[in-house]
């Protein structure tokens, strides 16, 4: 059995290597308004998006998450859009409910062309002092937790192949 849908979720790949071009207004309106119908504890919606696409907050966020692994590099692979997921620490199912709006978000840049990756460490940016001050300068109260950044595109080339599934991924219990 197959259909679109599904056809998505089999071929959605991590991107690595972005063009510097801009996604449209349209195609992100889209991926938002996907991420924002992903399932949460309760139907509260408690995850919160916030899309960054100027230069100076992209380098920063870039430079804040590059120190966290240690590394220097660009950690966002020039990706033009860093979409910042972030779920009510408070919420005792924060990190499944922010997880769902990142596979939300990623399910829906691949459905129209955009290529996309989850990168980590959004929760250490934002429990430092630097994250809570973005924090603040943005307008968000309260505790956060950073779930992911899923950073948005148009991929410059191929984006990662598939792994082969390993064999014992699925056990079925029946009768």
């Amino acid at each position: 059995m197959t259909n679109e849908t599904l056809q998505t979720l089999l071929n959605r790949r991590s991107c690595r290597k972005y063009l510097p071009q801009q996604i449209t207004d349209e195609e992100l309106n889209a991926v938002l308004e996907a991420g924002t119908y992903a399932p949460t504890s309760m139907g509260r919606q408690g995850p919160r998006i916030v899309v960054v696409q100027d230069a100076a907050t992209r380098a920063q966020l870039t430079r804040m998450n590059a120190a966290i692994w240690g590394q220097d590099v660009d950690t966002m692979y020039g990706a033009p859009t860093i979409l910042i997921v972030l779920a009510p620490a408070d919420s005792r199912c924060a990190v499944e409910d922010g997880s769902l709006v990142m596979g939300n978000l990623m399910n829906a840049a691949a459905s129209i062309g955009l290529g996309s990756c989850w990168i980590h460490r959004a929760r250490e940016e934002f429990d430092s002092d630097e994250g809570k001050a973005l924090l603040k300068k943005w307008g968000i109260e309260g505790d956060w937790i950073g779930i992911g950044h899923c950073i948005l595109g148009y991929p410059d080339g191929a984006c990662s192949p598939a792994k082969p599934r390993k064999a014992d991924y699925i056990l079925k219990v029946s009768e």
